[in-house]
């Protein structure tokens, strides 16, 4: 019986109704899944990597992408993701562990919004993310309830942020090329960007900038709750590295797209540098134990994206065997 199969056969509710209404082999070891949300009233397209045993139990880690979902149409293989920008499939493939990619999301933070919006609908990231989505997994593919979870640029505040939604649920955290901090005024300004940047009205989110919600939502916050689950967060300084060149990742020998890496990735990486130093700081502040990696160089992309991903699974697969 294929993993796809069994997955219909054995898959199970979550306690609110969402359900998985297919599984399809996808491309190489991917498993297309489609799953319905009962908070969000609409279906969810998930990619899973099956672990390599997929007769055995097995944790999961869940991937989350950055301010796109992943895939501005319905096809993960349309877009920039974990999937497509790096090696994830070939990193995971000897590896007891089911690798999650929820596809969707773009420009809401994954958050669970106050007020539906005219243009991106309703968004309740948090509730399918932490509630809805886990028990489909774990009964799908044979999980085994041990959970991680990473992100990049807008997804790495995310992680945090589900993490102290559903304590327990998360055993580790890998948080890449992000500002965590999200309810002082530059990091209100930043969400609002990003949201604005998706035509969606941020007052929609968590309310006007005044709302005691963006506090509430902000990780930075209420680090202190994040004691006892394992932390890894990295970041570049925005400094041309050495995958920023023609023959780098991503840009095959198009000097438009290097330029656009060195400028704009440059300058996005610069900003999460200062961000993560306020975040480790804070954990200092609080003695709370977290892995800091601060990259000599490098900017806002998916080659470091991928080394990151390399560099944080020893900590994040150390919290999921215990």
């Amino acid at each position: 019986m294929s993993v796809a199969v069994r997955a219909m056969a054995t898959a199970r509710p979550a306690p609110d109704g969402s359900r998985l209404v297919s599984a399809a082999q996808g491309p190489g070891r991917v498993v297309d899944v489609v799953v319905r949300s009962e908070a969000m009233g609409r279906e969810v397209r998930i990619a899973v990597l099956p672990a390599v045993d997929d007769s055995a139990v097995a944790p999961t880690l869940y991937l989350l992408n950055g301010v796109d979902g992943g895939s501005d149409t319905e096809s993960w293989g349309d877009g920039k993701n974990w999937l497509t920008r790096t090696d994830a499939e070939r990193f995971f493939a000897d590896e007891q562990v089911n690798v999650v990619m929820p596809i969707g999301g773009g420009g809401t933070f994954f958050a669970d919004w106050h007020a539906e919006d005219p243009v991106l609908g309703k968004q309740r990231w948090t509730t399918f993310l932490t509630g809805e989505l886990p028990p489909i997994i774990d009964s799908a593919f044979r999980g085994n309830g041990a959970n991680a979870i990473a992100g990049l640029s807008m997804a790495s505040s995310a992680v945090f942020r589900l993490a102290l939604a559903a304590p327990g649920l998360y055993r580790a955290i890998g948080s890449y090329s992000g500002c965590v901090r999200t309810s002082d005024p530059l990091g209100q300004a930043m969400v609002e960007t990003i949201v604005a940047g998706k035509r969606g009205n941020p007052a929609n989110m968590w309310g006007p900038p005044t709302d005691p919600a963006w506090a509430a939502n902000d990780p930075y916050l209420h680090a202190d709750r994040l004691r006892g689950t394992a932390i890894y967060v990295s970041t570049g300084t925005g400094q041309a590295g050495p995958l920023d060149t023609l023959d780098g990742p991503g840009i095959n020998s198009d000097s438009r797209k290097l330029l656009d890496q060195l400028l704009i990735g440059g300058a996005l990486d610069a900003i999460t540098y200062s961000c993560t130093q306020q975040l480790r700081d804070r954990f200092l502040e609080l003695s709370v134990p977290a892995t800091f990696d601060f990259r000599a160089n490098g900017t806002h992309s998916w080659g470091y994206w991928q080394e990151d991903l390399h560099n944080s699974w020893p900590v994040l697969s150390a919290a999921l065997r215990e």
